[in-house]
């Protein structure tokens, strides 16, 4: 079928109005002497419009006087009539022509350059690097050398670790990848605490360096201490095998103060909260599905719309809308812009839940809420849901989740130890 049509506008093909008493009698008779006809539309009880090739009109003609019918010929397609056109339009030929042909000169250069991938980097720097390789707006493609450009990425970004560029028409794109950067460890014979990363009730303590500072059932905060790298031992003088004088005290004892990264597991029961509302009926908005697009070219102050509607044709609508300007030529700034606005329909309706399925989903969303907030590796121990109460007669439901888990609640905390640290200490008891 589309080999068909295309071969039709190749050779030229015609609209036809057929005004007639039988007019399927016509359309048979014409599929049987090998007549193609397409678009057939039934325009009255007497008169039906058709396509046909400009090579079947005589045994068309034949057909209708076989049938008692008559057809008059509307429209004209195809390439013949276009080259028809264009010789009485020889100006206008030519002007196509040469439009054609700086159109695929300039579709020879690259215009844009779009950056995909990058988070810490900043667009404007991998495009300087990427313009020390030859990728810059107004390079001609044939010039480009892609791998050479991943190259100088890789080497001058040490934080990438991969990098690719792609030529798709006039534009580039330069897709990236940078490394994760993973929290650095402190420093071998760094000290470190454990501190507390959350408030919590502690459920289980288990050191593997450092001191213990915190007791099952302890509450903490925030910041509190939980596994100390600061390590304090006692040391008692000898005092020898000479009794003391009557009335002379033993000496106090001294304390040493080591100091080491401290690791351990510290679990905690942390308790969340989420909150959640829905009214018994609600306007919903949602997309229809059905959009129109409007391309713009602005010359400076002056906007034309070459395509598309002015301003939306939907009451209710959103927008998005992309600008694509020329890049500058040297120090030559083109005020050229093209701008696509997609107006997209929104319909609203009006949803009643009712009491019992707004409370559902107001449990869904404070669920959904609080659940957000949970770490990886958290274990849910509890959930409970209760209503809000207000005491006020509203049209909607409030609901509160609270979820309690149990989770390792230690992050890792490096000091530094002065040297006053590391002198013996004395304390008094």
């Amino acid at each position: 079928m589309v080999l068909l049509r295309l071969f039709s506008f190749l050779l030229g093909h015609v609209s036809l109005v057929v005004r007639g008493e039988f007019l399927e009698k016509f359309v048979n008779l014409a599929a049987s002497r090998g007549i193609y006809l397409w678009d057939i539309t039934r325009l009255s009880e007497d008169k039906v419009r058709v396509k046909a090739r400009i090579s079947d009109i005589r045994s068309l003609k034949q057909v209708a006087r076989t049938t008692h019918s008559g057809f008059k010929i509307v429209e004209r397609r195809g390439l013949p009539f276009l080259i028809n056109s264009l010789k009485k339009r020889k100006l206008l030929a030519i002007g196509g022509v040469i439009f054609l042909a700086i159109l695929y000169f300039l579709s020879s250069f690259v215009w844009f350059i779009e950056i995909t991938g990058h988070d810490k980097l900043s667009a404007a720097e991998i495009k300087q690097i990427a313009a020390q390789a030859g990728l810059r707006p107004g390079v001609a493609k044939w010039q480009l050398d892609t791998k050479q450009v991943e190259t100088t990425l890789r080497e001058k970004l040490p934080s990438l670790a991969w990098a690719g560029v792609y030529v798709k028409g006039t534009k580039v794109i330069i897709e990236v990848a940078e490394k994760k950067l993973v929290q650095p460890e402190p420093a071998q014979g760094q000290p470190a605490h454990i501190i507390a990363g959350k408030a919590g009730l502690i459920k289980e303590v288990l050191v593997l360096e450092g001191q213990a500072m915190v007791n099952e059932g302890d509450t903490v905060l925030p910041g509190s201490v939980l596994i100390s790298g600061e390590i304090i031992q006692e040391i008692r003088p000898e005092a020898g095998n000479q009794p003391l004088p009557p009335g002379q005290e033993p000496p106090p004892p001294q304390t040493v103060s080591r100091f080491v990264q401290a690791k351990g597991i510290v679990r905690a029961r942390v308790w969340y909260e989420g909150y959640g509302e829905c009214k018994f009926s609600e306007t919903v908005e949602k997309l229809s599905g059905q959009q129109k697009t409007s391309v713009r070219i602005k010359f400076g102050p002056k906007e034309i719309i070459i395509a598309g509607p002015a301003v939306s044709p939907y009451r209710y609508y959103q927008t998005s809308q992309t600008v694509k300007s020329l890049p500058k030529w040297r120090n030559l700034a083109i005020p050229v812009e093209v701008t696509t606005v997609n107006y997209l329909e929104v319909i609203k309706e009006r949803v009643n839940h009712g009491r019992a399925g707004a409370q559902k989903i107001a449990e869904q969303k404070a669920l959904a809420a609080v659940k957000a907030k949970l770490p990886q590796g958290a274990k849910l121990v509890e959930q409970r849901l209760e209503q809000v109460n207000t005491g006020r007669g509203e049209d909607l439901v409030r609901i509160k989740a609270f979820v309690e888990t149990i989770e390792d609640i230690g992050v890792v905390k490096p000091f530094q130890a002065t040297k006053e640290d590391y002198v013996d200490r004395t304390h008094r008891t």
